[in-house]
């Protein structure tokens, strides 16, 4: 795989620290070129918001978080039942586990990923998690594109290509969770599956309610 590792981008600073060089080695060994780049900007997208809006954060857990928070969708860490979102917080939460790191920095970065895609929740969280979903929401939906400067955009694209992003975003989605689409029920990704497959019936929570086992 070629990527760029650049010390800086944009005026961010790439974390180097020993914990955030064996994450990039885990995306580098599990993910693809696509998932990298659009992981690193993601995170510097975050870092941005964070400076911008003058929040306190832990780039090196904003890192993290941002590395590992599409891993979820790659073979090697998706589970047969469970979101992607929440495999790839169970894969960092293990990998910082394993760095020794203590149970509150262990949950914090869980969330960060598990509520990455979570509209409404996220944004109001603590700062590592408001920010990664942030990061997030600028490089997949375009939000906050007309605060981020065209210096900054050029930079960042340039370090870390979109290589037609709109185009193979969907389907890198979809390839993620094709095997247990039932994971989307209630989240912004049953889009995903009804944008890839023709006909797709989406689970509907009133169903569920008129149809459970109560008599009234």
């Amino acid at each position: 795989m070629s990527v760029n590792r650049p010390k800086a981008v944009a005026g961010i600073t790439i974390p180097d620290s020993a914990i955030a060089k064996q994450a990039t080695e885990l995306l580098l060994e599990h993910g693809t070129e696509f998932i990298y780049n659009h992981s690193l900007r993601v995170f510097v997208f975050a870092s941005l918001n964070g400076r911008n809006r003058k929040l306190p954060f832990d780039p090196e857990l904003l890192y993290v978080s941002a590395i590992f928070h599409d891993l979820g969708l790659t073979p090697h860490y998706s589970s047969a039942d469970k979101r992607f979102e929440v495999d790839g917080a169970n894969a960092a939460r293990a990998f910082l586990k394993e760095q020794g790191l203590p149970a509150s920095t262990q949950q914090l970065v869980w969330d960060s990923i598990a509520l990455h895609t979570t509209i409404g929740v996220a944004e109001y969280k603590e700062p590592e998690v408001a920010l990664l979903y942030s990061g997030v929401g600028l490089d997949v939906m375009g939000e906050g594109y007309e605060d981020l400067s065209a210096e900054n955009r050029e930079a960042i694209i340039k370090q870390f290509p979109r290589d037609g992003f709109k185009k193979n975003i969907i389907p890198t989605f979809f390839d993620g969770f094709k095997h247990k689409t039932d994971t989307t029920f209630g989240n912004i990704k049953a889009d995903v599956c009804a944008f890839m497959i023709p006909g797709f019936q989406r689970k509907n929570f009133c169903d569920c309610i008129l149809q459970s086992p109560w008599s009234e």
